[in-house]
């Protein structure tokens, strides 16, 4: 049951759900659950595997894993001790109405999916970007119509390599899991196809009526200037698409840290979608 309840937990988050899981680390007297027994919850706690024992206790468990699942989006852990006695006492103890008589400490834990990056344009940044991708084993695919710019030896660790006219990929993009990518990264050598597959993906999102928030959809950004992106923001609002919509596109994309080469550029928009993942205020130091 616990391989089960692992590998469960694990396809969730390759399918960038995040995951709840509790685990019995510490028994006394009489109680339902071993050592070892654990449940994972996914989906905004409409799913879970496993059992810590079943009865009070795991009523209990479910409902604090479902707080949590839907309280962050960070990673988060607590130990719980609870009692099996509605008469248990003790500050850090929870009672249950139970007439086993024992105790249980679990260990509850809130795990976040990591980043799945789409890269349109397969150029130098985006070479740059897969590279330091993958030194932080995040996943990676990669959209471009010339086939020199989209294969697996250009792009050896893409998950999925989206060779094909800009038509062909966004009604691709319609059957897609809105959820499958953590962020969409325009770094197009044609300004004309970045702008098609902009307001395209924009377009398709909008009619989900779903948010781009990194979570139910991707974050969007686009490498440019500011005159760049005002033209794009003129067209989209010309073909119907929503200011709020528009306003969550990042443009241009990356910290502010003076960054020019393609090495640069990568650490610079890495680093702000890490600032958006672990929801840090890039603004302050992260040492002590």
């Amino acid at each position: 049951m616990t391989a089960a309840v692992m590998r469960w937990a694990l396809d969730c988050l390759d399918n960038r759900k995040s995951v709840v899981l509790a685990t019995v680390i510490e028994t006394s007297g009489s109680v339902p659950g071993k050592v070892g027994a654990r449940i994972a919850m996914s989906d905004l706690g409409s799913m879970w595997v496993g059992t810590v024992g079943g009865a009070g206790l795991e009523l209990k468990v479910l409902d604090r894993c479902k707080e949590l699942i839907n309280r962050y989006s960070n990673p988060y852990g607590e130990v719980k001790t609870f009692g099996l006695n509605k008469g248990a006492k003790g500050y850090e103890v929870q009672p249950l109405d139970s007439l086993c008589g024992g105790r249980v400490t679990l260990s509850i834990e809130v795990m976040i999916p990591m980043p799945h990056i789409l890269l349109i344009g397969g150029g130098h940044c985006a070479q740059a970007l897969a590279d330091s991708l993958d030194l932080l084993g995040w996943s990676y695919s990669v959209h471009d119509t010339r086939q020199e710019f989209c294969n697996s030896e250009q792009f050896p660790s893409a998950i999925q390599l989206y060779h094909s006219e800009v038509d062909d990929f966004l009604e691709s993009m319609i059957s897609e899991d809105s959820s499958k990518f953590s962020d969409i990264l325009l770094l197009g050598h044609d300004w004309s196809e970045d702008q098609q597959r902009l307001l395209g993906l924009l377009k398709i999102y909008s009619n989900l009526k779903i948010e781009l928030d990194g979570i139910s959809a991707p974050r969007i950004g686009v490498i440019g200037s500011r005159s760049k992106w005002q033209e794009f923001e003129k067209q989209g609002l010309a073909i119907g698409i929503g200011q709020e919509m528009l306003d969550s596109v990042i443009c241009p994309i990356g910290l502010n840290i003076g960054a020019q080469s393609p090495e640069e550029i990568a650490v610079a928009v890495l680093a702000q979608i890490m600032s958006n993942f672990k929801d840090i205020d890039p603004s302050k130091p992260n040492w002590r």
